[in-house]
């Protein structure tokens, strides 16, 4: 039932439907130990911004607070997703939101958040979303919605 944990480019094959399925219905802990991932202490999942960095988000948050018209939630939202993008990175931001979604977000705080953040970052492994999109040849069909994954959201 677990796929292997390292692949490489030429082995790369999709994750079978009943894989899929027995995921889908598996508690957290389960689904993370069929995907073999790994635990890690709390020190090495948290996140380590140069003081640039930090500088960089509040001016981003500032600017985006006092720019904001509209629906709340939706700034809300936005800056949730600029805080944790450092955490995570922003390929798992593609996989928990929309295309449009992101979008949104970044007209809201006027960046780019794959010019802000790494593809991924200290708490990336923990994703279901991002673990079973990197065993699939194509991530982008994976974020796009075209290939169907489980769990997604989910983190372990």
């Amino acid at each position: 039932m677990t796929p292997p944990a390292t692949r490489t480019d030429s082995d790369k094959s999709e994750p079978s439907p009943s894989f899929l399925k027995r995921l889908e219905n598996l508690t957290t802990d389960a689904a993370a130990k069929a995907l073999d991932m790994p635990h890690k202490p709390k020190a090495a999942i948290r996140v380590n911004r140069t003081p640039e960095q930090e500088d960089r988000l509040r001016e981003i948050e500032m600017h985006a607070v006092t720019e904001f018209q509209g629906d709340l939630t939706q700034l809300e939202a936005a800056l949730g997703m600029l805080r944790m993008g450092h955490h995570v990175g922003w390929r798992v931001l593609y996989l928990i939101h929309t295309k449009q979604t992101i979008r949104n977000y970044e007209e809201i705080l006027g960046v780019k958040i794959r010019d802000i953040f790494g593809e991924t970052g200290p708490s990336s492994y923990r994703s279901f979303g991002l673990n079973l999109a990197l065993r699939f040849s194509n991530f982008w069909k994976v974020a796009g919605g075209t290939i169907k994954i489980p769990k997604r959201r989910d983190v372990a």
